[in-house]
C-alpha cells in the first residue's frame, strides 16, 4: 500500500493533487486501494500524534467523498513514544468505491476439500448468515439435486455470492435479500464456486478449476481428519494450475485444541515440503487477516491457514476480514487490454428456461459482449460454427447490459437449437475466423503414472473449458515417458474438433495417470480451407446459418 506521512490541513492545491491521485489508484485497483498513514516514503514507521492521525483521516475521509468513495479503518498499531511520552500511530485504511457504471468487482474462489469436510456448509454459513445446527442445515440451499440432499455430498458445481459494500460490511442472503439486492448493494462480490469433494466426481472438479478460471482456491480440510482422501489432490491440482490457495481447517468445535494444532502442524509439514514450497501462514487475529490478505497476492508462496467453526461461528470473522480486503490479481490495465481484443465467450453450462428459451452460462475470455451481439458458436462435430444472436444477459442473477473480459455469466440466446450445444464450445466475433483442430501438440511432465506413458495411450484431456478423450499419437525424441519426465506430445481426440488457444493449461487424466503441461504451436502449415481431419493438425473453420 502506499505510505502517506499526513494529510493535516492540506492546502486547496494540494487537497486536489491528492484526490486525483486517490482517484488513479482507485482506478488501477478496480475500485479499491489500501493507503498506510504515518509512514515515510522510503518505509519508515514514523507515526503521528493522536491529533495528527484524526485530522489525517478527516483529510481521506473529504478525498474519497470527492471521488465517491467510502473510507474503513483496517487497522491501528502504535509505533513509538515521541519526547513529550506521547504514543504515534500508524493506520492502514481501506478505500473502495462502487465503479461510475455499477460493475462491482468480483473475484472467483473455487471450494476444493475431501468428502465431508464441510465446504458446502462452510458456504451456507457465510452466505446465509446463519450458523450451522451441526448436523448439515446450512448447506441445503445449496444443493442442486435431490440424491445431495439424501447423502449431504455434492455432485455438481453450485455458486454462492458474498457481497461487501462500500465500508467493508458483510452483504449477503440475511435480512431476506434476492440476489439483485445484493449485487446493488456491494462494491465487491465474492462468487464461490462450491466444487465436489468425493473422488468419483473428480473430472467435476478439474472442470470446475480449469473452465470457471478462479482468481483463487479456498481448501477446506476438517479438523477432526486432517488431510485425507481426496485433500492432497486437490492441493496439487491448484497448484498445478497456478491458482492461488488458502486453507481453512473446519469443525474445530468438534475436537480438542490439540487436534487442531496436530492437523494445522500436519498441513505445514506438507506446505513446506519441495514440491509445494509454500510458506504456511497461521491467522489467529485481526491483524494477521488482514497482512495475510495483502501478502498473498503480493507473493506466490505464502499460504494463509484459517481454523473456524460453521456450529459455533469461530474466527468467522477472521476470514471475512481477510475476504474483503483480498485484491484483486489483475489491475485495471490488464482488463482494458484484454477488453480490446475480440469477443470470445467459453461455453460452460447449457440450460432451457421457461418462456426465455436456451441459456448458455460461462465466461467471457476476452473482448466486450453486448445485448444483441451477433456471434458463432462451434465447432459443430463438423468442424463447423453457427451464427446466433445475444438475448439479454446476467450476472449473479441480475440483468446487466454490457459483459467485460474476465466476467461469468448466462447469456440467453432465445430459440437457438440447444441440441446444437455442447459444453466445451467457444462463442467468438465473426471477424475472428477462430482456428480448430483435431490433433494438437502440448509440453507435458508426467506427475504420476502406474506403468509407462507410451503412444497409443488414452487420456481424458482438460484445457480450459474443452473436456475430451484424446489418443497420444506421438512422444517427440522417446519410446515412452515415465514419471516425473517431460516431453513434446501430439493428441487426437476421438470424437469431435475442438477450439484451443495456443499456450492454454492442459491437465489430463486416466485412473491414477496424472500430468499437466500447455499447448505448443505445431510444425504444421494449414490451409485456409477445411480439410480431411487425417491429413492435418488444423482445420479453418466453416461460418454456416442455422436452419
Amino acid at each position: 500500500p502506499p505510505p502517506w506521512l499526513k494529510l493535516v490541513n492540506p492546502t486547496q492545491y494540494r487537497f486536489e493533487h491528492l484526490a486525483t491521485q486517490l482517484k488513479w489508484r482507485l482506478q488501477e485497483g478496480r475500485g479499491e486501494a489500501v493507503y498506510q498513514i504515518g509512514v515515510e516514503d522510503n518505509g519508515l514507521l514514523v507515526g503521528l500524534t493522536e491529533a495528527d492521525m484524526r485530522a489525517s483521516l478527516k483529510t481521506l475521509k473529504r478525498m474519497a467523498e470527492k471521488v465517491g468513495a467510502d473510507i474503513t479503518l483496517l487497522r491501528e498499531r502504535e509505533v513509538d513514544y515521541d519526547l513529550d511520552r506521547n504514543t504515534r500511530k500508524i493506520a492502514e485504511v481501506l478505500v473502495r468505491k462502487v465503479p461510475d457504471d455499477q460493475q462491482f468487482l468480483d473475484l472467483r474462489v473455487a471450494v476444493l476439500g475431501n468428502v465431508d469436510s464441510g465446504k458446502s456448509t462452510l458456504l451456507g454459513v457465510l452466505t446465509q448468515g446463519e450458523l450451522d445446527n451441526g448436523r448439515g442445515r446450512a448447506r441445503l440451499n445449496l444443493f442442486r439435486h435431490l440424491h445431495e440432499i439424501q447423502t449431504g455430498r455434492t455432485s455438481s458445481i453450485s455458486f454462492e455470492i458474498l457481497g461487501f459494500n462500500s465500508k467493508g460490511e458483510v452483504v449477503n442472503y440475511s435480512e431476506s435479500r434476492t440476489a439483485e439486492e445484493i449485487c446493488e448493494s456491494s462494491s465487491k462480490m465474492i462468487t464461490f464456486i462450491d466444487l465436489a469433494g468425493h473422488h468419483k466426481y473428480l473430472k467435476t472438479t478439474i472442470f470446475g478449476l480449469t473452465s470457471y478460471c478462479p482468481d483463487f482456491a479456498m481448501l477446506v480440510v476438517s479438523a477432526n481428519t486432517g488431510i485425507a482422501g481426496t485433500t492432497r489432490e486437490h492441493l496439487g491440482l491448484a497448484m498445478a494450475l497456478k491458482v492461488p490457495i488458502f486453507i481453512v481447517v473446519s469443525k474445530v468445535d468438534l475436537c480438542s485444541r490439540g487436534t487442531v494444532e496436530r492437523t494445522v502442524r500436519q498441513l505445514e509439514r506438507v506446505l513446506k515440503q519441495p514440491g509445494c514450497n509454500k510458506v504456511p501462514m497461521v491467522v489467529s487475529n485481526p491483524d494477521d487477516a488482514v497482512t495475510a490478505a495483502q501478502q498473498f497476492t503480493q507473493s506466490a508462496c505464502i499460504t494463509p491457514i484459517f481454523t473456524l467453526s460453521s456450529v459455533s461461528g469461530e474466527s468467522l470473522d477472521l476470514l471475512k476480514v481477510f475476504l474483503n480486503i483480498l485484491p484483486p490479481l489483475s489491475n485495471s490495465k490488464e482488463q482494458e487490454e484484454l477488453m480490446q481484443q475480440l469477443t470470445e465467450f467459453q461455453v460452460d453450462e447449457i440450460y432451457s428456461v421457461p418462456d426465455v428459451g436456451t441459456v448458455v452460462g460461462g465466461t467471457l475470455y476476452s473482448g466486450v459482449c453486448r445485448e444483441g451481439e451477433r456471434l458463432v458458436v462451434g465447432p459443430t462435430d463438423e468442424g463447423r460454427f453457427l451464427r446466433l444472436k445475444v438475448g439479454s444477459i446476467q450476472r449473479n442473477r441480475s440483468a446487466c447490459r454490457v459483459l467485460r473480459a474476465g466476467q461469468a455469466a448466462t447469456l440467453a440466446l432465445g430459440n437457438f437449437d440447444r441440441s446444437l450445444l455442447r459444453k466445451g464450445m467457444v462463442m467468438v466475433s465473426p471477424k475472428m475466423n477462430p482456428t480448430i483442430c483435431c490433433q494438437f501438440e502440448a509440453a507435458i511432465v508426467l506427475l504420476f503414472h502406474a506403468k509407462t506413458f507410451r503412444r497409443g495411450s488414452q487420456v481424458t484431456v482438460h484445457v480450459g473449458n474443452v473436456r475430451q478423450t484424446a489418443t497420444v499419437d506421438d512422444l517427440h525424441g522417446k519410446d515412452e515417458l515415465r514419471t516425473g519426465e517431460r516431453a513434446v506430445v501430439r493428441f487426437r481426440f476421438i470424437k469431435h474438433p475442438e477450439y484451443l488457444r495456443l499456450g492454454a493449461k492442459l491437465l489430463f487424466r486416466e485412473g491414477v495417470t496424472k500430468g499437466i503441461g500447455h499447448v505448443t504451436p505445431h510444425n504444421v502449415k494449414t490451409s485456409g480451407q477445411l480439410v480431411d481431419k487425417r491429413r492435418s493438425f488444423i482445420m479453418r473453420t466453416l461460418i454456416i446459418d442455422t436452419v
